[in-house]
């Protein structure tokens, strides 16, 4: 028998067209006066984190083609999802990432280095989060990360810490995941407990269109959105190339969970223009006709011709553009500059406190070393 036709459709919060004109969808409407309350600076910043974003990413790509790093995880095309979601965040937030988020833990005051530290095999952990803007650690494991974040906003509750009425101090937890991770059971655990406690928290999906190799349309066979009302939660579907789109959303869906309202999803439909990770080739498997479709609809084209529209100078674009080399070309050359680690530092935090396994372990590794000629490093 014959599948029947299905509607991917659904209502979209969008600010701005594909072609940079400020005209919000009927979804969009009560979102308007949250991008209406921004400020220049605070515009031109979305473009200059974007733009960034996506120099960096070009850079660290070919750092890992001429073997400086093991691996490296594009983000161009979804800079505007992330940005605006990013920035939609107060300082007492805790940001729970996957793999992905490089422009939002550099947002959160992430010195970069440390994200090629860890995909250049220095260091087991990468980083301490409370030193970072809470920016927490990379997960590899799919979804993961989203029982991590329910579970921390959880405690965040038991604490007192949300939902006291207090902007300055209440905090909530922002998850970040992609449509692949929606298929796996950690996810929808981590949706059972945070709508069963109502707990202070936004899941934000970046809906890029594939999961490796397997489309959106074959993981559901309806809007990722819908999941939160599946779970008890507002869902809200919104063009994630649209950065103030992603702001606005995640801004009043933070500030709800703050207060008190129970966890909501979004669904931040957007695209992955290059490969999953650089290991990946994404020829296999997608068109030209759908990269070219994608294409058009670049966020960071669409927000500078927004921009310009308002009357940002030449100059302005040509610094955002010198900024971009400046900081890729310096985190390129302390990349290079990143020791490599002891082989102590294998054994060194395993366990909090030294471990009689760990000394075994580490004991067996010199003299399994000190066979060879030369004897251990």
């Amino acid at each position: 028998m014959a599948a029947r036709e299905r509607d991917f459709t659904a209502p979209t919060v969008q600010l701005l067209t594909p072609e940079g004109e400020l005209r919000p969808s009927a979804e969009a409407e009560p979102y308007l006066p949250v991008v209406e309350a921004l400020d220049d600076a605070t515009l031109e910043r979305f473009y200059r984190d974007m733009a960034v974003s996506r120099r960096i990413d070009l850079a660290c790509a070919n750092l890992q083609r001429q073997g400086q790093l093991a691996l490296w995880v594009p983000s161009h095309g979804q800079e505007a999802a992330q940005v605006g979601s990013a920035h939609a965040a107060r300082p007492q937030d805790h940001l729970f990432p996957s793999y992905r988020e490089h422009i939002v833990g550099i947002i959160r005051g992430l010195d970069p280095v440390r994200i090629l530290a860890l995909l250049r095999g220095a260091t087991l952990g990468g980083w301490n989060p409370e030193e970072n803007g809470n920016f927490h650690l990379y997960t590899l494991v799919l979804a993961s990360q989203t029982l991590h974040a329910t579970g921390y906003a959880m405690g965040m509750q038991f604490d007192g810490a949300t939902g006291t009425g207090d902007p300055e101090t209440d905090a909530a937890v922002i998850v970040y995941y992609g449509d692949g991770a929606t298929s796996q059971g950690d996810a929808s655990e981590a949706l059972v407990f945070a709508s069963s406690y109502q707990t202070p928290q936004v899941f934000f999906i970046q809906n890029n269109q594939w999961a490796i190799s397997v489309p959106v349309s074959r993981q559901s066979r309806s809007p990722l959105a819908g999941r939160g009302h599946g779970f008890g939660m507002p869902g809200v579907r919104i063009d994630g190339n649209d950065v103030l789109a992603s702001y606005a959303v995640t801004r009043q869906s933070l500030e709800e969970a703050r207060g008190g309202h129970g966890p909501s999803l979004i669904e931040a439909v957007t695209y992955r223009m290059g490969a999953h990770t650089t290991a990946d080739d994404p020829t296999k498997y997608r068109t030209d006709g759908e990269v070219e479709y994608w294409a058009e609809r670049d966020p960071i084209t669409r927000y500078r011709r927004w921009l310009e529209g308002r009357g940002a100078s030449a100059a302005f674009f040509t610094d955002v553009d010198a900024e971009a080399a400046e900081v890729a070309a310096d985190l390129r050359r302390r990349a290079l500059d990143v020791p490599a680690p002891t082989r102590e530092k294998i054994f060194a935090h395993v366990y909090t406190d030294q471990h009689p396994l760990m000394d075994e372990q580490s004991a067996w590794l010199h003299a399994y070393e000190s066979g060879f000629e030369g004897g251990a490093a």
